[in-house]
Formats: C-alpha cells, sequence, structure tokens
C-alpha cells in the first residue's frame, strides 16, 4: 500500500478549516498541519485543532508533500514560490480572472520547474471546476456565446478584499446574478470607529475586484447578521456544433462556497502528485487524476 500524501494547510480561515475536513476525509492522505500566522499562535487552537500541529513554519511539520494555500489571493503570489522553492507542491484558489491569473501561472511555472514541484492555481470552482465545464461546453458547441452567472451567494475573494480597506472592521459582499453574464455587487460594511463611509466606498468601487460590475455599498450595524456562505452559478452555452444551430447546455449548481473550494483544493493536491514540474490551471489536468480510486476500476465506472 502506498503511503498517505502529507498534506499542510496553510491560513485556517473559512477555506482552511474546510479544507481540513475535506483532508481527513481523503482515505489517501494524511493532515501533517496547519501553519498560520505567528500572532494567531498565541491565541487559544480551536477545538477541532486538538492534536495536530499548528506551525508558523512549514518547516516544522517535517515531511509535506502538498501545501494547500488557504489565504487571501493577493497572498498567493508572495506564499507560492517560497513553497515551491523547498521543493512542496502548491494548490491555492487564487479567484482573479485573465491576465493577472494568466501572469501567476507563467511566474509559478519557472518557479516549480527550477523547484522539480508542481503549483496546480485557481483551484477552487470558479476560476476551477467551472472553468472545466466551460472547456467542455466550448468542445461540444465550438461557435456560440457561454454566459457564467454567479449567486446568489457570499463571494470570498470580493469579501476579503473589502475587508482589506482601511476603516472596515467587518465586511460582506454578495454576487446578485443579473443574466448573460451580468452581475451586482452588494457590499455590506461594519466600519471602524471614526471610519470615513464616503472613502472607503469609493475605494471598494475603484478595486479591481468591483471596478466592472454594478456595486452598491451599504453600511451596517452587524455584518455576522447577513453572512451566509451559499453559493451558486448556472452557466449557459448556446452555439453550434459542426453545422447544427440552437445547441445549448446548461449546468448549474447550488454550494456552499468554502467547502466546495477546500474539497476541490483537496483533490488537486492527489493530482499533483501525477504531474511533471510546473504550473497548471484545472482544465490542464486530467479529471481522472482528481479522484481518488483504482484506475481501471473508475474507468469501468465512470466511462
Amino acid at each position: 500500500m502506498s503511503a498517505k500524501l502529507r498534506v499542510a494547510i496553510v491560513g485556517y480561515g473559512n477555506i482552511g478549516k474546510y479544507a481540513v475536513e475535506a483532508v481527513r476525509e481523503a482515505p489517501d492522505m494524511e493532515l501533517a498541519g496547519v501553519v498560520r500566522r505567528p500572532g494567531s499562535l498565541s491565541q487559544q487552537a480551536p477545538l477541532e485543532l486538538t492534536g495536530v500541529p499548528v506551525v508558523s513554519d512549514c518547516r516544522e511539520l517535517g515531511k509535506v508533500d502538498v501545501a494547500l494555500l488557504c489565504g487571501p489571493t493577493r497572498s498567493i503570489p508572495t506564499t507560492a514560490p517560497e513553497y515551491l522553492a523547498q521543493g512542496i507542491h502548491t494548490v491555492d484558489s487564487f479567484d482573479i480572472h485573465g491576465e493577472e491569473m494568466w501572469k501567476l501561472r507563467q511566474m509559478l511555472d519557472k518557479t516549480a520547474k527550477s523547484s522539480n514541484a508542481v503549483a496546480i492555481i485557481s483551484s477552487g470552482w470558479d476560476p476551477g471546476s467551472d472553468s472545466v465545464v466551460r472547456t467542455m461546453m466550448l468542445a461540444m458547441i465550438p461557435k456560440g456565446i457561454t454566459y457564467t452567472n454567479f449567486g446568489p451567494g457570499m463571494s470570498m475573494g470580493h469579501t476579503v478584499a473589502v475587508k482589506s480597506k482601511e476603516g472596515v472592521k467587518k465586511a460582506l459582499s454578495m454576487t446578485i446574478p443579473a443574466g448573460t453574464g451580468v452581475h451586482r455587487r452588494m457590499v455590506y460594511v461594519e466600519l471602524e470607529a471614526g471610519a470615513d463611509f464616503r472613502k472607503v466606498e469609493e475605494s471598494i468601487k475603484t478595486d479591481p475586484y468591483f471596478a466592472k460590475d454594478q456595486t452598491v455599498v451599504t453600511q451596517v450595524a452587524d455584518v455576522d447578521a447577513l453572512i451566509d456562505m451559499g453559493h451558486g452559478v448556472l452557466m449557459e452555452r448556446k452555439g453550434v456544433s459542426g453545422q447544427s444551430h440552437n445547441q445549448r447546455i446548461e449546468f448549474r449548481m447550488n454550494i456552499n462556497n468554502p467547502a466546495l473550494t477546500g474539497q476541490i483544493m483537496v483533490a488537486c493536491a492527489r493530482a499533483a502528485m501525477l504531474q511533471r514540474p510546473g504550473a497548471y490551471t484545472l482544465p490542464e489536468i486530467p479529471v481522472m487524476d482528481l479522484v481518488y480510486g483504482d484506475r481501471e476500476t473508475l474507468i469501468k465506472t465512470l466511462v
């Protein structure tokens, strides 16, 4: 029997907590430990981490095969190279589409190859598993238009971006679909004493996370009373297969946002062990590499 993969969770926010649960449920993995900011170590460890090594430096955990980087998206360009340089495979949920994602892949590809390691980036559900679905839709209907409609639900990346703004104590960013891939961002902020709401509002609306969407910022007394981690997506493609028009496909899901993100990251940890050194996005990974089980049995069951 092969040795279990030793997986470290880096960051213990919403995604990190669910990633720990997913690792514990994976029959081919073991939790090496959790890496947290030094300041967090002075606090009492959460009850669910009783018996789990909690450190500020991954090297204190001994052998680690894969590190799941569960911190904010904007920390990934700094954090991932540190782990790759140690020869540790990395999986992250970087969630900014387009040019920034592509630049991250290019940078980490060089670092990973030089360290004989693998980086799987943007390994949430969008970008991530939804990217795989969009790729399949394109293969099935080569000519046409795909609309990705998110929500209604809490966007973790957008919420973290708001929390980083000066004067914001707590925040929630809700994504509301208007249809045909158009979205409204409903942002709720609980401010620090003395903070200027107008300055906070302007800072949010001009952030790249929000600049392309209609964004409504509302000040509230208690953000915690509003939070629901549910989210969802409806993807639609209409177009032409060969010379046949009006081909239509829909994909819909309603999910707990951080739970699904953590689960996909764990699946990517498994897949990282099977790739050549370099950086990858999810559509580049054979889907069978994400699944636990005997390969021949999976083929007979799934195909």
